[in-house]
This record gives structure tokens, C-alpha cells and sequence, in this order.
């Protein structure tokens, strides 16, 4: 057990030859040293696990090089300070006191500081000085992932080398070189999917493959990575797309609750696909093609997919997306946010027109159902010049789902409901606990029927009954809208089963919640300018804007 050495340290790179995805870094430091024009303060800035420690250290090997042999010791030239932990103005002071004795052995001693950012203003302030004319035998390295948030006199007396990330190419290379050096099982598509999590980092990556190595009797697999990292692999995401396209609502609903279950955050779900979308937008041109990374095979079928899919169709798509992410910690109700978002993907239609509204609709012609027309000419008299055509619509089925339709819906539902039927139904009398149990009776039918979103939005609040009225209260009108399209089944179910007719619903959003809920800028502009009416005089006299 003692033996044993991570990866991130066993293959920290000790050469500027053997740091990955850095080249102009290293070959312009490398020229520096040997050209001795090497500044003697530097600034590595970038994302964490990119190698910028690993360079300060390796270049403060280099500049001694020449006056210290293979053998010398020439760590007692190289003082490394933590800044996160040694932020205070003190630490400086010890430090410029220390830089004062010039090196026993070697030419330079060199101080690098990690995670400079952290320092105090003051510390900060006590480091200028000696920062701006250090004696010659000393070079400052200062190490930052927030270059943002290092005062300007610290950055225009460094010379900054900014590092990026590391490809996902580069860390899959780097990867499989040691898995062949340590004789390890694995799968290029697994490698790939590591590299993707790491996000452009080495230490990221080694660690995830550390992880996956200890759990699953060394060997890297795609199931491996997939259960050890509890993700997605693109079948699922595939999958959804099938549903997504075909407007199959109930068994996208199905599959996302499936997914749900075992462990996957909604919003992790959603910003998933929101990728998967991503890639199929760029995998349709060969010059994009470039910005998808992963390996040859992959990028074929995502471009087969691709090619039979609407550009505009794929934007509208991302844009659904990218606000669920926006939306997703404001939500009250996260589980109803990611099904709504969903049944709106499923309900884009990208050979129609843009509709009113930032999605489209799937017309009922795109199904094999359609609608049922009834119709009749009539004249009222001889002299009448033209017929009178009455039509009844009596069904539509399978239609697409928006806003603007689910209102009509329910304004149809409403007259229906305000128009009872001529039942001979017996006036027996009900209490709420009979309401209430009918109603959970009527949430579980639901359930059963894979409509999990009628559900949730049923059991948001218990039904309370005044007089013949049941009255529920929802915290939104999208709530209100999708619940009315329900609202004649649900009141047909509750009458049958009390064999009373003298009963009727009423859906009443509470203002005070939907309020609160403020979405944009302009909406808490809005809402503080309530608050305070001398904001808007501040906005008109500096001329801002939202």
C-alpha cells in the first residue's frame, strides 16, 4: 500500500519533451534559457491540470543546468510557497528577506508561488517592490487559475504564459501510451470518454483513470466508464432522439424517468443532450466536423445521423436546452421543468414555418391519425345568395404540443365542462376525503399510463372542496394551462365514480408564487424598480442598460 503511487505523480512529466499540449509554452521557454534571455519574473496562468507547476519546476531544473550536475541536489534552489495558505503580508516579508542571500550552489534561486491570485492586497503591495528589481540571482514563477483576479502592477512586471486546455486527442495519446506501459486492458472509445469528462485536463484525467483502474480489476472499458462515472453513453442519447423526433411523448417520458433512476441529475440529463445536439449541429458540415471531438467512427455516425436532420431544427433544439439550464436552480419544480423541456423538444417541427412562439409544432398530418370533421350545408330561405356550411370539429388526436395550443385546449375543455351533459345521476351526497381519495386514485391511473408530468402537477397540491366545488391551487399558469386539457376526464372520472353530477373544478394559480419567480435581468430590474423608483433615474442619468 505504501508503494503505491498515483498517476498524476508517478507520470508528472520531467522534461519539457514529455509535457503534453503545451508545445509553444516549453519551445519558447526552452529558447529562453538557452538564449539567456529569460525574464525573472513569469506568470503561468490557465486551467487547473495543465501542467503549469510541472513546467516552474522543470524550468527551475533548466536555468541551473549548466553549473549543477545530474547528481547535485538542486532542490535547495527552488522554494515553493502555497499562496492559499500563506496569503498574509508576513509570508512575503520572510520572503524578501530570504531572496537577499544569493545560492550556494547554481546560478539561481527560484521561488514559485501557486495560486498567486490568493494573496492579500497587502501582501500583494509588499511583493511589488521586489517583484519590479529582484537581484539577479533570483526568478519568481507565479502560478494562477484566475489571472482576473491579480491586481494590474503584479501582471505588467511578469512576463504571462498563458496555457490551454489540453486536447481530448492529446490526453486519449497520452492515456493509451501508459496503459500500454503498464499492460493494461482498455478501449479507445473508453479512453475517449475519459478524456471528454476531464475537460482539457491531464490531472483530471489520470485521476479518473486511477479510479476506474482500482475499481474494475484493471481494465478500461466503455460499460466500466459509463457505470463508474455515471454517464450517458450516446446509444441513450440516440435513443431520446428517436422519441424526441417521432413527438412519442409518453415513452420519452418513460425512458427519462428510467434514467433518472439510476442516479442521473436532470440537469446533467438535459446539458447532456444539449452537447449531443451540439455535435450533431457540427457534424453536419466537414468543415465543423473538426470541432467534434472524438474518434473516426463516432464522427460517422454522427454525421450519417446528422444529415437527415434540419439545421434550423438542431438550433431550436440547443436553444430549448441552453434555457433549461438557465431555468434549472430557479425552478420550483426542477422534475416538472425537465419533462416540460422535453415534451417541447418533441414537439418541434423543423419543416414547418417559425411559428409565434421560439418552437415549433408538428402538425396532425404528420401522424397517422387525423381529424374527424362533421359538416352540413343549410339555407335559411329561397333568397339566401350563399349556403351556410356548419362544421364540428369531434377529435383531434396526436396532436403537437405548444403554449398557443394548449390554451385553445383548454378553452374547448372549459365549454365543455360549463355545458353538463342530461345525466340521470342520483344526488348522493360526498365529502372531501372522497374527493381527495379519487383524486389520488385518478394521479395513479396516470402514473400507470406513463404520463408522469399530470401526475406531479395533480399531487402538487390536496383538492379542498367548497360546496360542489373542487378548488386546486397551482404555482403557475404553464401548470393551469396543462392541467385544463385534463380537466373534463378528470371531472368525468370524479362524477361516475360519486354518481353525482352536482360537482365541478376550479384551477386557481397563486399569484403570490408566480411572482416570485423572476427569470431575466429585465424581470429583477423590473421588480427592484417596484422596490425603489429612484433606480430608474439612476438608469436614465448614466444612460445604462439591462
Amino acid at each position: 500500500m505504501s508503494d503505491y503511487l498515483i498517476s498524476a505523480r508517478k507520470y508528472r512529466p520531467k522534461s519539457f519533451n514529455e509535457v503534453v499540449g503545451q508545445e509553444v509554452i516549453t519551445s519558447t521557454l526552452e529558447n529562453a534559457v538557452k538564449n539567456k534571455q529569460l525574464s525573472q519574473a513569469l506568470l503561468f496562468t490557465g486551467p487547473r491540470g495543465v501542467g503549469k507547476t510541472s513546467c516552474a519546476r522543470i524550468l527551475a531544473k533548466m536555468i541551473n543546468a549548466d553549473k549543477i550536475t545530474s547528481e547535485s541536489d538542486y532542490s535547495f534552489n527552488i522554494f515553493e510557497l502555497d499562496a492559499a495558505s500563506n496569503n498574509g503580508v508576513d509570508g512575503i516579508r520572510n520572503l524578501t528577506d530570504q531572496i537577499r542571500i544569493p545560492p550556494q550552489i547554481g546560478n539561481f534561486k527560484v521561488y514559485i508561488i501557486d495560486e498567486v491570485h490568493m494573496l492579500s492586497s497587502s501582501a500583494f503591495n509588499a511583493f511589488l517592490k521586489t517583484l519590479e528589481e529582484p537581484p539577479r540571482h533570483c526568478v519568481f514563477i507565479l502560478a494562477t487559475t484566475e489571472k482576473h483576479k491579480i491586481i494590474p502592477t503584479i501582471l505588467s512586471r511578469c512576463q504571462i504564459y498563458d496555457f490551454k486546455r489540453i486536447s481530448v486527442d492529446d490526453i486519449s495519446s497520452y492515456l493509451i501510451n501508459i496503459s500500454k506501459h503498464e499492460k493494461v486492458k482498455y478501449e479507445e472509445n473508453a479512453i475517449q470518454f475519459i478524456a471528454k469528462k476531464a475537460d482539457g485536463s491531464m490531472r483530471d484525467a489520470l485521476q479518473i483513470y486511477d479510479r476506474i483502474l482500482s475499481s474494475k480489476n484493471n481494465e478500461v472499458s466503455i460499460a466500466n466508464v459509463m457505470e463508474s462515472l455515471n454517464i450517458l453513453d450516446n446509444q441513450v442519447y440516440f435513443d431520446l432522439l428517436h422519441l424526441i423526433i417521432n413527438n412519442e411523448i409518453p415513452k420519452l417520458l418513460v425512458l427519462t424517468n428510467s434514467i433518472l433512476a439510476r442516479g442521473i441529475q436532470g440537469d446533467i440529463l438535459i446539458s447532456g443532450l444539449g452537447s449531443f445536439f451540439r455535435d450533431l449541429l457540427v457534424s453536419k458540415d466537414s468543415k465543423s466536423i473538426a470541432l467534434f471531438d472524438s474518434d473516426e467512427e463516432t464522427k460517422l455516425q454522427f454525421k450519417k445521423a446528422s444529415s437527415k436532420i434540419d439545421m434550423d431544427y438542431l438550433i431550436e433544439c440547443i436553444e430549448i436546452t441552453n434555457n433549461f439550464d438557465i431555468n434549472y436552480s430557479k425552478s420550483i419544480n426542477q422534475n416538472l421543468l425537465l419533462e416540460l423541456t422535453l415534451m417541447k423538444l418533441a414537439s418541434l417541427n423543423h419543416n414547418d414555418e417559425k411559428k409565434k412562439f421560439n418552437y415549433k409544432i408538428i402538425p396532425a398530418s404528420y401522424f397517422n391519425s387525423s381529424l374527424v370533421i362533421e359538416g352540413k350545408v343549410t339555407k335559411h330561405g329561397e333568397n339566401d345568395i350563399k349556403p351556410k356550411l356548419d362544421i364540428k370539429i369531434t377529435q383531434l388526436s396526436n396532436s403537437g404540443l405548444s403554449l398557443k395550443s394548449l390554451e385553445k385546449k383548454e378553452e374547448n375543455n372549459t365549454i365543455s365542462n360549463s355545458i353538463d351533459p342530461e345525466v340521470n345521476l342520483e344526488e348522493n351526497p360526498y365529502t372531501e376525503a372522497d374527493i381527495i381519495a379519487l383524486w389520488e386514485k385518478y394521479s395513479e391511473m396516470m402514473e400507470k399510463e406513463g404520463r408522469f408530468n399530470i401526475a406531479s402537477i395533480l399531487r402538487i397540491d390536496k383538492p379542498k372542496l367548497l360546496k360542489n366545488t373542487i378548488k386546486l391551487t397551482l404555482p403557475n399558469s404553464i401548470n393551469k394551462v396543462e392541467l385544463g386539457i385534463e380537466k373534463k376526464e378528470i371531472l368525468d372520472f370524479i362524477r361516475k365514480n360519486l354518481k353525482n353530477n352536482n360537482v365541478f373544478i376550479d384551477l386557481i394559480v397563486d399569484e403570490k408564487i408566480e411572482k416570485k419567480l423572476v427569470y431575466t435581468d429585465k424581470d429583477k430590474y423590473d421588480l427592484m424598480k417596484k422596490k425603489n423608483p429612484n433606480l430608474q433615474k439612476l438608469k436614465n442619468s448614466f444612460n445604462l442598460s439591462i
